[in-house]
């Protein structure tokens, strides 16, 4: 028997307008989108109350939430972090890694196989992201300096071969190899990205013809304009200007890009080139206080105050506490974005970027069941996965 689901009496976000209507959900697919109130014979009906429904977000980039790490080795970290960022309105994520040990990582992914069957109370997952090791230990950030190190090839086609579920993976296009190391993850299908980099122009636009298409945390452990023996050069944040086609992923928390520059990313790269990211850390849902950064068994200590994560002695963010909700709010808010574009950047970008613009990212007929409900200040109400609904603030 069909399972319908009729969400109605809401301002509907199409990816060209807002209308007054009606969403009509069979067997976790949508089946129509529409204006006014119709009727529909033994649906389960969600009334919006005049909110917002909106294509659920998607997080291609985030390491935890609610007290728990992906690096944590359980399964159990895998689902709470799902369950928590679904309260937030997040209907998909990416679960990412830290640099770490190699046993560590192998564990993660094993892990990832476990979570994702069972994963029926959170976002959903949609792949894995590998954040190192192969970064430039200038730009190292908050990684682990002891495992960062050159892409060797036997070492990425033995991580290869032990998982099909890498779909993504962040490294430092200037190094060793790593040209060689982004041809062979582009042959598999997987998206590669530029991160934690001291590249310069000219480099960072070859790796971009190796598939390095898109910028990890944009601005963040990233080379800008650099003085080299006496000669000024660009680098990876205005490669990502200059090409029309790269795609940039930015923490729209409001603390780790300020306005100016989110308004700047905003003026030229677009709504259809910016993914909105969390790149949270356990804390995300958390109260402020102590915290860890990375694995709860060898993880750096962290504070959390101001809505950011710093280090102990307040000397640098260590990372992000964002939910998507928050990202919304503050391209709305402090970077004058449209509500129909804030969403974009947060639901429809995302998902193109990953390749799957045809099956989620939007309200349109035929797609993935991945909805949120919300209010004028993107306070979320209700979360919906593939029909299912997997939080309402009701309840």
């Amino acid at each position: 028997m069909e399972r319908i689901l009729k969400i109605h009496n809401g301002k509907i976000l199409t990816p060209y307008r807002i209308i007054e209507g009606t969403v009509i959900v069979v067997d976790g697919k949508i089946k129509e989108v529409t204006e006014g109130n119709i009727d529909v014979a033994d649906a389960i009906e969600i009334d919006a109350k005049g909110q917002y429904i909106a294509p659920g977000f998607i997080d291609i980039h985030v390491h935890g939430g609610g007290g728990h790490d992906f690096m944590d080795g359980s399964e159990e970290a895998f689902l709470k972090i799902a369950e928590t960022h679904a309260m937030y309105g997040t209907t998909g994520l990416m679960p990412t890694t830290l640099t770490s040990e190699l046993d560590e990582l192998y564990n993660t992914l094993e892990l990832y196989k476990q979570a994702d069957k069972n994963n029926k109370k959170g976002a959903q997952f949609l792949g894995m992201h590998l954040e190192g090791p192969y970064f430039a230990l200038s730009q190292r950030g908050a990684q682990d300096p002891r495992y960062i190190r050159n892409p060797d090839p036997k070492e990425y086609m033995d991580i290869l071969s032990r998982s099909s579920d890498i779909k993504r993976w962040s490294a430092a296009p200037e190094l060793k190899g790593a040209i060689e190391f982004g041809n062979h993850l582009r042959s598999k299908g997987i998206l590669v990205a530029m991160a934690h980099t001291d590249a310069i122009y000219e480099e960072a636009l070859v790796a971009f013809e190796a598939g390095y298409t898109l910028a990890t945390h944009f601005y963040s452990a990233m080379s800008g304009v650099s003085r080299r023996e006496c000669f000024r050069y660009a680098g990876v944040i205005e490669t990502a200007y200059l090409l029309d086609e790269m795609d940039v992923e930015i923490i729209a928390d409001g603390v780790h890009l300020p306005a100016p520059l989110l308004k700047l990313i905003y003026k030229i790269k677009g709504p259809d080139r910016i993914a909105l990211i969390t790149d949270s850390m356990r804390s995300a849902g958390m109260p402020p206080g102590d915290s860890i950064l990375g694995s709860k068994h060898n993880g750096l200590k962290v504070i959390v105050e101001d809505g950011v994560a710093k280090l102990p002695d307040r000397s640098s963010f260590a990372g992000s506490v964002a939910t998507c909700d928050r990202l919304v709010r503050t391209m709305i808010n402090m970077a004058d974005v449209p509500l129909l574009e804030a969403v974009k950047m947060a639901s429809q970008t995302p998902a193109n970027i990953l390749g799957l613009g045809s099956t989620k990212g939007s309200l349109i007929t035929g797609k993935d069941a991945d909805i949120v409900i919300f209010d004028g200040n993107i306070n979320v109400s209700t979360t919906i996965v593939q029909g299912r609904v997997i939080y309402n603030k009701e309840n």
